[in-house]
């Protein structure tokens, strides 16, 4: 399954542990260490799940969930260092879908992730740009019909950016979603996977029109040219 999820949580290593078992797991995460950001980042985004933790700054996760039920039904999973009855009660009530008490394993809670994004179908499994698709569950690539073999790093750059066409990723961002598929990767190194991956997915790699360079930026994936 591959989701865009939005992560808030104001502990910076819990929440580099859990975006990293997410971005194993295939999903595009963003995060936030505050309740605004959070809330602005929904807004945004129009992400496929919210992970929420209750006990955020300048506002609680029970306020971002209040404010986003107001008028949406995205999937809301909270997370909380409380226990107590009327705790979980409140935040259930308030609209959230699942609740993980901490301190959780970060196993348990990509089981409880997985269980929500199928429960709320959420979760995409098949992405499409133009006349590329990226088929998760089947680790295909293919393009104009053609199927195209791709290397575990390959693949998942495709993926990432298939989650979001015309989305730019700089080389930062793209590196951090191969944390786990590539140990030795480096900045320079995707610029390799792109040249690569022009090569497969390009009727001319020399003049890319589906995998473009953003001067100064970085790299995007789109269908404008499958709609010309």
């Amino acid at each position: 399954m591959c989701a865009n999820i939005v992560l808030a949580e104001d502990d910076p290593k819990q929440a580099a542990l859990v975006r990293l078992y997410l971005e194993r797991e295939g999903h595009v995460v963003a995060t936030a260490d505050n309740g605004e950001d959070a809330l602005s980042m929904v807004r945004q985004q129009v992400p496929d799940l919210l992970i929420l933790d209750v006990m955020l700054p300048r506002l609680s996760g029970l306020d971002v969930c209040r404010a986003i039920r107001a008028s949406s039904d995205l999937p809301i999973l909270m997370l909380t260092a409380r226990s107590t009855e009327d705790d979980l009660l409140r935040g259930l009530d308030l609209g959230a879908d699942d609740y993980v008490t901490k301190p959780y394993s970060p196993r348990e809670l990509m089981a409880r992730v997985r269980t929500l994004l199928r429960r709320t179908g959420a979760a995409k499994e098949l992405a499409r740009v133009g006349s590329l698709t990226v088929d998760v569950s089947k680790h295909e690539v293919t393009v104009d019909g053609r199927r195209i073999e791709t290397t575990p790093g390959e693949f998942r750059i495709l993926e990432v950016m298939a989650a979001r066409p015309d989305q730019v990723f700089t080389r930062a961002q793209l590196l951090e979603h191969l944390h786990g598929f590539d140990r030795y990767i480096t900045q320079r190194a995707i610029d390799v996977h792109i040249m690569n991956l022009r090569k497969k997915i390009e009727n001319e790699p020399g003049k890319p029109e589906r995998l473009l360079t953003v001067y100064g930026v970085g790299y995007k994936l789109t269908a404008k040219f499958d709609a010309a």
